[in-house]
């Protein structure tokens, strides 16, 4: 209905028409079953336009009014309640920090009632861009909204399968209802890998829309000149040193604020098809400087290959000098080039790094070499799947996926997915037999599974300490899935390293070395990974404790474990149900019996203890 700027150049405010590759926008802003909720949260990616790498990522919040209480009835609201959202495109992964500021405008929004207000929409929009920066990807804030904390006490021990599921690169689909809920646990799953959101995800929407693959051809031949150029408004050039925008698009109902905010050095810069339009209507382009493209071609994603590798070993140290003298250039035109902390983990001599653009991944990375390239080469990460998507999960170009979905067809269809993550009931579906050999937690993992529910579930419940606290909260949760990722890449480094792997899986880390990203990652060299230790964080003899905790294990996630507990639940509901009615009966009698039993019961378990003290 709306948009500011406009999506297309050229188009006013209320043009209908949307970019190809932006399609599906309408139905990832109002999402399916969208009617059964007064208001509704959305996270969602978008493809990059003209061939542009970087995804666009989505922010909607939703409401429905009665149509009754509006000030002003247009003429084209006919029905009892209306239903619109208001929708935030950026190319900043900031999503819970523009869900907070989204839903107080789309509330202020609503309490107006009368649509044709489009003014605080234009302030909301002049705000992000005056206040939002690539800096808040260096801080806690780019994970505001995502708690660890509250996916292990719902997941549990399932939190590590969920984690190793998406480093094999297997098609995961998580399901619930509302969208909210969705997208909060898939994105919280992610934040446990190191720098996946800030910077892992700038090549996991690349897909092409449903007929538009012949299109695509002719789309970039129209517009070869806008490719080769990036777009600030003039009332921000002088705000920074050769500087662009990362954006901020916007939406109504399928309305879109769109805007660029000049604070990215050009060595970070994105290309756009659709320069960027300012309020008073005047459009500065600026060239790009030539940048090496990622070394590996975007559409052979099935090999990896060994001349790349090669070549990418012998430009080390060029690379390196290169980014170098890069640093310094930057650091002279008062640039910083911190970047994000190694580890949560607050660790002596390390301190922040530099991300160097890795020649294979072509994704910001740091010592480390994280994040991953895990979404990159048709591996998609969609927190939020329209039906009209529901093609891309058979294509032949998409080589797997993390996904979620409200719409139960996703569910039925399992032959289209490795596993199916049922949120409601924290269920981990997974159909093949070996997959979930291969996911079997070792005794390493379990402990490791343990120590983090047992540090989350201790003192939850104070109202005033719950979260609060290092251990047990939501930074110290990364902190360990990042040490567990970081001791499994340097155990890899190692000679002579079946006994330690085996601590992580031997079946496991096979699989894994077959993925797109291991091989990527092993394409680089790690000196920094000599310092880190190179052993499970739970390596140990096997003892009594582990027993318990296997058994556990078994009987939490296995059908027929399921179905003991289940009778054993039901059984002792009946026999309290009975013992009150024996009770009500007889008076106290049953009472004082229970009593005494107790007592005597307490008195023989404390015997054993008195005699080996």
């Amino acid at each position: 209905e709306f948009s500011y700027p406009p999506l297309k150049p050229g188009e006013g405010h209320d043009s209908h028409s949307l970019p190809e590759e932006w399609k599906y926008l309408p139905f990832l802003a109002l999402p399916d079953g969208a009617h059964n909720y007064q208001e509704d949260t959305v996270f969602f990616h978008l493809p990059p336009r003209c061939g542009d790498r970087t995804t666009v990522y989505g922010v909607s919040c939703y409401r429905q009014i009665e149509a009754k209480a509006l000030k002003v009835r247009q003429a084209d609201i006919t029905r009892e309640t209306v239903q619109k959202s208001v929708c935030v495109l950026s190319q900043l992964p900031l999503y819970g920090l523009l869900q907070a500021k989204l839903q107080l405008i789309t509330h202020a929004y609503f309490e107006e009632k009368d649509f044709s207000q489009i003014s605080i929409l234009k302030e909301l929009y002049d705000h992000m861009n005056s206040s939002l920066g690539s800096t808040l990807l260096e801080g806690s804030q780019v994970y505001l909204g995502l708690s660890p904390r509250d996916l292990v006490l719902h997941f549990r021990h399932k939190v590590l399968i969920l984690f190793k599921l998406i480093l094999l690169e297997k098609k995961v689909l998580f399901y619930i209802s509302p969208v909210n809920r969705l997208v909060g646990a898939l994105m919280t799953v992610l934040s446990l890998f190191p720098g996946m959101i800030e910077h892992g995800l700038s090549d996991c929407s690349h897909y092409r829309p449903r007929k538009s693959i012949s299109e695509d051809a002719g789309l970039q031949e129209n517009t070869p000149r806008l490719d080769d150029y990036v777009s600030v408004s003039a009332a921000d050039t002088s705000d920074t040193n050769l500087g662009m925008g990362k954006g901020g698009r916007q939406m109504t109902g399928n309305n879109s604020l769109e805007g660029q905010k000049a604070n990215v050095p050009f060595s970070q810069s994105e290309k756009t098809c659709n320069g960027a339009q300012s309020s008073n209507g005047t459009v500065q382009r600026l060239k790009v400087p030539s940048r090496a493209s990622p070394a590996s071609s975007e559409s052979d994603w099935e090999t990896l290959d060994p001349s790349i590798l090669e070549e990418s070993s012998s430009k080390e140290g060029e690379r390196e000098n290169r980014t170098s003298e890069h640093t310094k250039s930057l650091l002279s035109k008062g640039v910083s080039s911190e970047g994000l902390p190694i580890t949560v983990q607050p660790q002596a001599n390390t301190g922040h790094t530099v991300l160097v653009q890795g020649l294979v991944s072509g994704l910001e990375e740091d010592q480390y070499k994280q994040p991953l390239a895990i979404f990159t080469k048709g591996y998609l990460c969609l927190p939020y799947m329209a039906l009209q998507q529901h093609h891309l999960l058979s294509d032949v170009t998409v080589r797997g996926f993390v996904a979620g979905a409200t719409n139960i067809l996703f569910r039925q269809q399992k032959h289209l997915s490795d596993a199916i993550v049922e949120i409601e009931d924290a269920h981990v579906q997974i159909h093949d037999p070996e997959l979930r050999k291969i996911l079997n937690p070792t005794t390493a993992d379990l402990r490791f599974s343990d120590y983090l529910v047992k540090h989350v579930t201790e003192n939850r419940d104070d109202v005033f300490l719950d979260g609060t606290g290092w251990e047990g909260g939501d930074e110290w949760i990364r902190a360990q899935f990042s040490a567990y990722l970081h001791a499994l890449l340097a155990a890899v480094l190692q000679p002579d390293n079946e006994k330690t792997l085996s601590d992580f899986g031997t079946t496991f880390v096979a699989a894994w070395k077959n993925t797109h990203n291991y091989r990527v990652w092993n394409s680089n060299k790690h000196p920094a990974l000599a310092e880190v230790n190179s052993s499970h964080p739970f390596q140990g003899q096997y003892s009594v404790s582990d027993v318990k905790l296997r058994l556990s294990h078994s009987v939490q996630n296995s059908e027929r474990g399921k179905k003991i507990g289940n009778v054993m639940v039901s059984t002792s509901r009946n026999v309290v149900q009975t013992g009150r009615a024996v009770g009500q009966s007889v008076g106290g009698a049953f009472t004082s019996a229970k009593s005494a039993m107790s007592s005597w019961f307490s008195t023989f378990t404390q015997s054993p203890q008195s005699l080996g003290d």
